[in-house]
């Protein structure tokens, strides 16, 4: 049995309690060297073959996962935060699914959850923004043209930008030519959840020099929007006005 777990934003006790027993029980464990924290991995049995993915192929990983699995072993793929977002999970479904292995997909906590955590922020406030864009810039790894981070900006909703960090003057331009004002608030969250987190507040104007100030690279997420401050509208749900399928509402 093969099974694709989120290992959660950084912490190792961020994963679940599901994902963390199936590390505990596998006997082999694929995990994204890159981006996983290997502490995750010290919780392994005796006798435990681990891989690291970000030295190889999607066929070589294939290969490891396939063969073991035929072997009746059970297989840990460990993926960075949750592996529906940029996990490139789907493809390594399809080769199981070509070659009739059952799976199955553990979800895990995404760096974004992670981060809009470490900000003490909500990303849905009332009046302010009820979206959240999640999305990149086109780099080496292209991006369809209507999914633009200019046509995005142009909503204001809320927006959480992966994978450009290395990007971020024309971040800066895309999202202003998009729309945002240039003073929008925004955040630079480095490594989210992990013992060397860092937080950065800045604006879209800002992102950039924020970014070079503090010596942040990569591995690092972009919130923009005005959820990061200011004011917002009260929750309904909670109000003592609105009635709920468990509540009566008073009168004003």
């Amino acid at each position: 049995m093969i099974y694709f777990v989120g290992a959660g934003s950084g912490a190792p006790d961020l994963i679940t309690i599901r994902g963390a027993k199936l590390i505990q029980q596998a006997d082999v464990i694929v995990y994204a060297g890159s981006l996983v924290n290997p502490a995750l991995l010290e919780d392994k049995k005796d006798g435990c073959m681990v891989y690291n993915s970000a030295k190889m192929t999607l066929e070589q990983v294939m290969d490891v996962m396939v063969l073991a699995s035929k072997a009746g072993k059970l297989v840990v793929r460990l993926h960075t935060g949750d592996p529906c977002v940029y996990g490139a999970h789907r493809e390594q479904m399809d080769v199981l699914d070509r070659e009739g292995l059952a799976y199955e997909v553990v979800p895990g906590v995404s760096s974004f959850c992670g981060a809009a955590a470490a900000l003490k922020a909500e990303y849905t406030l009332p009046d302010v923004s009820q979206s959240v864009i999640i999305t990149r810039m086109a780099g080496r790894t292209s991006v369809p043209d209507r999914e633009s981070i200019r046509s995005f900006a142009a909503h204001q909703a809320s927006m959480v930008i992966f994978l450009s960090t290395g990007l971020l003057k024309e971040l800066q331009r895309e999202l202003a030519e998009g729309g945002y004002p240039r003073d929008t608030p925004a955040a630079i969250v480095y490594k989210a959840t992990w013992p060397e987190e860092k937080v950065c507040r800045c604006t879209i104007e800002t992102l950039a020099d924020t970014a070079e100030a503090e010596g942040i690279k990569k591995t690092a997420l972009i919130m923009v929007g005005r959820f990061l401050e200011g004011e917002y509208g009260r929750s309904e749900l909670y109000n003592p006005a609105f009635t709920t399928e468990f509540r009566k509402g008073t009168a004003d």
